[in-house]
């Protein structure tokens, strides 16, 4: 599809000699589009060409002018030492209509053909899986999604935490009180008990703790019972989780968790050796990274590895096995320091400077509830799983007072109700805090997932009343000259760049601010264009647009994990 920013910066290039790619850089969509589709802010030549930006912006607009050879641009204008630009609609929709022709469910699609690795969700073994896992898991998940669709050899790493002291104290625990417990039943809630019994007992009676411990240590010697049981919760604990990955339809290619990376924490340890950098500190061995940051602990004062060895050694492997452009992490920003600690560590490895490059931590904000903060101490967790259910047993509640006629309700309640929790959380700045508010969330009229999906559902609906998508041959793109028709080409012939933006920035709320964009326009084209109308070669037009609509906004709200109904 033609680059219509690339070409303004051509034809800015050719009049000024100035650097084509500097141009592209800074050339801008205005706030108010009335302005113009693009603007160029020529304060930043004023150096360069020893001008003004006005009087910069009035010459090279009339240069523009005199050159009538590009009929793509159809205006410009000098306005406060801005060069505003307005695309030809007719050769813009002709564009977006070729392409979406050729690629249809794939328009919007890239070859951007890099390495990518994508370390989410990563709950616990043995402990519930709450709310507090949500954020990871959908931001992972949405980033995988556009990654993939962007043509990027994708890997989702789902890098459980099924390693450390506190298999010590559920194998002692186990091994006491055991049978009084049906973990095969009720896996997670019943190992919880067990450890929250056996971490008080361990309060009590240092003698215990230390059993844990040596129990720990049998673990890592590879111990047949203490292997046996591991390996026990850690089958019965994935068990409980695939439920509500089933639920959120998230998917992961590796489960490689802390554990695969204990027979690779020594080589780590010989690099960071080798390179004069481990030193030794108070008893433990570290890594010092300078006056600004605390030391890597790489080794404990009693000789036990640590989180960051492990996650040295997952750098080590995912560089070889997955030869990766880019590594991201997407965890909370409470662990910020941690990865800024790994990141500077692995400078030491003897990695090639690409692999270092890539390494990027994608942090987030806390959930909230509309109350404050939830609270997860002991016995007070809220499981994610819980509030799945809550939010489609509202969303069922809701359907039933809208639609009470409706087919396959429950299946409409799943899909809105899991599609609300979602969207709320991926429509705002991920480093933002996220609010949970029931009323908004599952407003089928404001800035929410069910309120896109309903309006995805209405173009399904025009589709089907008309009967037919008309062929692109029998389509007239000279009817679509009303405003609400350019609104949506504009729009329409963004998604690829929305996509790559989300990239960019790690951020999938620039995708789901532009499908309440594309979802918002459709309403206004919905209620002041009559799409099926007397005039075929009108209808046919606007039935191809409606068409061009349904199919970005299912695919943008399945790129972001959400699936839509048929009927709302």
């Amino acid at each position: 599809m033609k680059d219509f920013k690339e070409l303004i910066a051509k034809q800015i290039a050719k009049v000024s000699n100035i650097d084509e790619e500097k141009i592209k850089e800074n050339l801008e969509v205005p706030k108010d589009t009335a302005n113009g589709d693009y603007a160029f802010p020529c304060f930043i030549l004023a150096k360069e060409l020893k001008k003004a930006p006005i009087l910069i912006a009035t010459e090279l607009q009339a240069k523009i002018t005199e050159d009538s050879s590009n009929e793509d641009i159809e205006e410009v204008t000098a306005v406060n030492g801005f060069l505003n630009f307005k695309i030809n609609k007719l050769k813009m929709a002709e564009e977006v209509v070729k392409e979406f022709d050729k690629k249809k469910e794939n328009y919007g699609s890239g070859n951007q053909n890099k390495n990518i690795v994508i370390d989410y969700s990563s709950p616990n073994i043995a402990k519930p899986f709450h709310v507090g896992h949500l954020r990871t898991t959908v931001i992972g998940g949405a980033l995988y999604n556009i990654y993939k669709f962007l043509g990027n050899n994708v890997t989702g790493v789902n890098h459980l935490g099924d390693y450390g002291t506190q298999f010590g104290k559920l194998i002692e625990g186990y091994k006491r009180w055991g049978k009084e417990y049906n973990i095969e039943e009720n896996p997670i809630d019943e190992l919880t008990k067990i450890y929250i019994r056996i971490n008080n007992l361990c309060k009590e009676d240092e003698s215990v703790l230390e059993e844990c411990r040596n129990n720990f240590k049998k673990l890592e010697d590879g111990d047949p019972y203490c292997k046996e049981l591991w390996e026990k919760f850690r089958a019965l604990s994935l068990k409980e989780f695939e439920r509500v990955y089933k639920m959120l339809g998230s998917k992961f290619d590796s489960y490689n968790g802390e554990a695969f990376y204990v027979d690779k924490m020594q080589e780590v340890i010989d690099l960071l050796q080798k390179s004069g950098k481990l030193v030794e500190s108070e008893g433990a061995k570290v890594v010092e990274l300078g006056d600004d940051m605390p030391p890597c602990i790489i080794i404990k004062s009693n000789g036990s590895s640590t989180y960051a060895t492990r996650d040295l050694a997952a750098i080590l492997y995912r560089a070889r096995t997955y030869d990766y452009d880019k590594s991201i992490y997407v965890t909370s920003y409470e662990q910020t320091l941690h990865f800024k600690q790994i990141f500077k560590t692995a400078t030491y490895l003897g990695l090639d400077e690409k692999y270092i490059k890539g390494l990027e931590h994608v942090p987030f904000g806390m959930v909230l509830l509309k109350t404050g903060k939830i609270s997860t101490r002991e016995g007070n967790i809220i499981k994610l799983e819980d509030l799945l259910n809550e939010a489609i047993e509202k969303s069922k509640e809701i359907i039933e007072a809208k639609n009470p006629d409706l087919e396959n309700k429950d299946d409409v309640a799943h899909k809105v109700g899991i599609g609300a929790v979602i969207f709320n959380d991926l429509s705002n700045n991920r480093i933002k805090d996220e609010i949970f508010d029931w009323d908004i969330m599952l407003n089928f009229n404001g800035e929410t997932g069910p309120y896109i999906q309903y309006m995805c559902v209405r173009t399904k609906s025009v589709l089907e009343k008309a009967g037919y998508v008309p062929e692109l041959k029998d389509v007239d793109l000279s009817k679509l000259d009303d405003e609400n028709s350019k609104k949506l080409i504009d729009i329409l012939y963004n998604f690829n760049q929305t996509l790559v933006a989300v990239t960019e920035k790690e951020e999938p709320s620039i995708l789901s601010r532009y499908l309440i964009s594309l979802a918002k326009e459709y309403s206004s084209f919905y209620n002041n264009c009559h799409i099926l109308n007397d005039d075929k070669s009108l209808q046919d037009a606007r039935l191809y647009l409606t068409y061009m609509v349904k199919t970005v906004l299912e695919k943008g709200l399945n790129l972001l994990g959400i699936q839509v109904p048929d009927k709302m």
